[in-house]
């Protein structure tokens, strides 16, 4: 809990802070552009686009640390849109068969949700995977998460990620 309290006040604070700050960044140099002559223009357009970018980079960064899809709309539309915005980042075909598993409670969610999240990163960036499946069906005492890929697989040595996924 401790962790998730960290991660939203990180993630608050970029949005908030760190995101109004280049989004002031940007209105001063769309003002600039006006102003500057127009051989300086391709440098300012140059300029915005590296601003747009970084503030796309910490509204992305902010988002992963804080799923607000998981507290808005649960684990199953949580999950889903992880599959698919890991299939677009990556390239990976991400089956899901994602199904209600009734009521559950915040935190079962939240971990569920942080594994699937590391499991996923771990086949992007580790497993030379062509594809992907996630499994979330429910069980008697709960439900059960699966996370299974096409690739390489690993050597068994235990990364910061398996280890945070075991605990």
């Amino acid at each position: 809990q401790a962790q998730e309290h960290e991660r939203h006040r990180v993630s608050r604070e970029l949005h908030d802070e760190v995101g109004q700050a280049l989004t002031a960044v940007l209105l001063r140099l769309r003002r600039l552009a006006d102003l500057v002559p127009d051989d300086l223009d391709e440098e300012v357009e140059a300029t915005q686009a590296v601003t747009r970018e970084a503030l796309d980079d910490v509204r992305g960064i902010a988002a992963r640390l804080r799923p607000g899809v998981l507290d808005d709309l649960g684990l199953v539309a949580a999950l889903t849109s992880l599959c698919t915005t890991t299939e677009q980042g990556s390239g990976i075909r991400v089956h899901r068969r994602i199904g209600d598993v009734g009521p559950t409670s915040h935190e079962s969610d939240l971990a569920a949700y942080r594994i699937a999240q590391e499991a996923l990163t771990n086949v992007v960036r580790h497993s030379g995977a062509r594809g992907a499946r996630v499994t979330l069906a429910p069980t008697p005492d709960g439900f059960l998460l699966d996370v299974s890929d096409d690739g390489c697989g690993f050597d068994g040595t235990e990364g910061a990620g398996v280890t945070g996924m075991r605990e």
